[in-house]
């Protein structure tokens, strides 16, 4: 990997990527340009692995499904408003749920009054569930998707608002809905016991940096770890806004998003679900790839960026599956096996790494104010004094890698909860800020 500095974050998807896409992607993608085809794209992505029901992998030993949690962080007036158009993808969906639930709750409160039956009805069924919910009802509404929900908000804020509130707080059902473990939720006021087996959960959202920050709080309370981050800090220009191929860009999608309804039709009423397989020799680029990379992250970078690199495996998995599933879009029906093609195995690689990169650079440059229990336990032990040859004996007394000190040592500078007298010396502020 390269070193995470601007070149890094400024770098953009390569022509050559979207000439090699699923035709679907090529056509909502084909109206845009640089950072916008990018978001476009991304966040596509996101919503796309939204819409596929009844196709899975077996990934680690754990079934996995192809549902993606995108993040866009970039500064106000960047272009990252693009990413609205996708939800024209799965809008037709989200509405027929809706309708199709309302019409039975319907029909249920109907039926009630001529039985005068006590059976609760069934509540409403949605797809696309907002960001701005409480922790009950995102258990609810998570509780009645038999294939999954989409948290699609295009600034990062409405989210980072609600995860600051008792009432409101589901980070940890984002944490575990990703890998689809069991989440339960017990509220003795309510009378409210809810256990769901399987959550299967998509979310998009595009912010500025300050934004991002609440959301996550600490880079190493697993939630940053499972975002696919796509980062950049430069201002679009003023664009032609009268340029002809922007006057059908809404036609365009909901013509995809029609398609897109019908392979969830197809997909959703498959009498057995179609499993997503790398074939022998893609598993082996597989593991050497990603051996590489891990073996430069450990000799280069922070050892704490580990955990977000294995979790990159994984959505390189589910980017595959779901470019896999795109491309054969017509032939679906009566499958059982889906195998990857090599050219989608490539693009998925190819997309996941230089994302990747955007991560490491976010997890690197992230104003994080908030210590880990390590970091706490290793600051604690060091006298208000110290040098950097005692801080790193310290570190190894909590089995902390010196390369990870150093880090550290850097990122407390600019915490400002540690000062640099001169090279290698250091000490406490009087009052820790």
């Amino acid at each position: 990997m390269d070193n995470p500095n601007k070149a890094v974050k400024r770098k953009l998807l390569g022509d050559n990527l979207y000439i090699r896409l699923p035709i679907n992607l090529q056509t909502i993608t084909e109206p845009f340009t640089g950072r916008e085809r990018d978001i476009v794209l991304l966040s596509g992505l996101g919503v796309l692995s939204a819409c596929i029901p009844n196709v899975y992998g077996v990934y680690d030993g754990d079934v996995t499904y192809p549902h993606l949690y995108v993040v866009i962080i970039a500064p106000p007036a960047s272009g990252k408003g693009v990413m609205n158009n996708n939800r024209l993808l799965i809008d037709r969906i989200h509405k027929k749920i809706l309708e199709i639930s309302k019409e039975e709750k319907k029909k249920c409160e109907e039926n009630k009054k001529e039985s005068k039956s006590s059976e609760p009805c069934p509540e409403l069924e949605i797809k696309i569930l907002p960001a701005n919910i409480s922790t009950s009802e995102m258990y609810a509404f998570l509780g009645r998707s038999e294939h999954g929900l989409l948290i699609m908000e295009s600034e990062a804020d409405t989210m980072s608002n609600m995860l600051k509130n008792d009432w409101s707080n589901y980070s940890d059902v984002l944490r575990k809905a990703f890998h689809h473990e069991s989440v339960s939720i017990s509220r003795k006021i309510e009378q409210i016991f809810m256990e769901i087996d399987e959550p299967k959960l998509a979310m998009v959202i595009s912010g500025t940096p300050d934004q991002l920050q609440p959301l996550i709080k600490s880079r190493e309370n697993g939630l940053f770890s499972r975002l696919m981050i796509y980062n950049f800090d430069e201002i679009s220009d003023f664009k032609n806004v009268f340029e002809p191929k922007s006057r059908n860009i809404k036609e365009i999608f909901q013509n995809v998003g029609n398609e897109i309804f019908t392979m969830y039709k197809v997909l959703r009423t498959s009498e057995e679900p179609i499993e997503f397989q790398f074939d022998k020799t893609q598993q082996r680029r597989f593991l050497k790839k990603f051996g590489f990379i891990r073996t430069d992250i450990i000799e280069n970078h922070s050892q704490s960026f580990l955990s977000n690199m294995n979790r990159y495996g994984l959505i390189m998995f589910r980017v595959a599956m779901i470019l896999t599933v795109l491309r054969n879009i017509n032939n679906l029906q009566n499958q059982s096996v889906l195998f990857c093609s090599n050219k989608d195995f490539v693009n998925a690689l190819y997309v996941t790494e230089l994302l990747l990169k955007h991560s490491l650079y976010t997890f690197n440059t992230i104003d994080n104010n908030y210590l880990s229990v390590l970091e706490e336990q290793i600051y604690d032990d060091l006298d208000s004094t110290f040098t950097r040859e005692q801080a790193v004996k310290v570190a190894e007394k909590h089995n902390m890698p010196k390369r990870t000190l150093d880090d550290k040592l850097v990122q407390w500078m600019k915490k400002k909860i540690i000062v640099k007298v001169s090279k290698g010396n250091y000490k406490k502020p009087i009052v820790r800020m």
